[in-house]
């Protein structure tokens, strides 16, 4: 049995800064799934101007998280097509609980399930170092550390061409809020997808090629549809 096709969902749990973006994305390219960031699946709705995106807009720009109403749909919408019928990998969705309910639910309905959730442990001290230093790419969302390059150069990834920016969120107050949020209302998806025993705790704090070799491992070793 090929590695891709044991899977239809994957998890990624982490708080941000966590690197769960990019190894989502290295999951992506090595199995041949299509990584869904729910960051990604807003910024395209608002800037689409769908009736989504336009009420997502209006919530983030009052400074209030997006609900499940609102986020819950946009993800369904994007599971339904095509490229996800052999599997998907999900990053920044569930953030809560009541999400985690209505994904299986939307699953459900598709004939699929959550077979792998890994979760990458970071301490606080490492996130805040890492958000602290952090440039993303405009055009393909890759993130960068200001030891190595700066403000304006240009993604090193071929074919890109975009350039390196800091995000306007990434300074320590709201970094801290994020993290607290996240330890508020999705940290308790860790024993959610614990006693349902997909869960594998993966350490964060290593290399990016480190943590990939790590997360391939628990995929091999993880339960289909069908044993869960």
């Amino acid at each position: 049995m090929a590695l891709s096709d044991r899977f239809h969902g994957i998890v990624i749990l982490g708080a941000p800064g966590s690197g769960k973006g990019t190894q989502a994305k290295l999951i992506s390219e090595s199995v041949d799934l299509p990584h869904i960031s729910s960051g990604e699946l807003l910024r395209a709705n608002i800037a689409n101007q769908t009736p989504l995106g336009i009420m997502a807009k209006g919530l983030i720009d009052s400074g209030n998280l997006v609900p499940d109403d609102v986020a819950v749909p946009i993800v369904r919408d994007r599971l339904m097509q095509d490229d996800c019928k052999r599997g998907f990998i999900l990053d920044g969705f569930p953030r809560t609980i009541p999400q985690a309910d209505a994904l299986n639910s939307v699953l459900h309905v598709l004939g699929m399930c959550i077979t792998l959730v890994p979760y990458l442990r970071v301490s606080e001290r490492m996130l805040m170092q890492r958000l602290m230093h952090r440039l993303t790419c405009r055009v393909c969302g890759t993130t960068y550390s200001l030891v190595s390059l700066s403000p304006g150069d240009i993604c090193e990834k071929p074919d890109c061409g975009g350039v390196l920016f800091r995000r306007s969120d990434d300074d320590p107050d709201t970094q801290r809020k994020r993290i607290a949020i996240y330890e508020e209302q999705t940290a308790p998806l860790i024993s959610y997808y614990a006693e349902r025993h997909i869960l594998k705790r993966v350490s964060g704090e290593h290399t990016v090629d480190y943590i990939f070799r790590k997360l391939l491992e628990a995929m091999r070793s993880s339960r289909t549809c069908d044993q869960i």
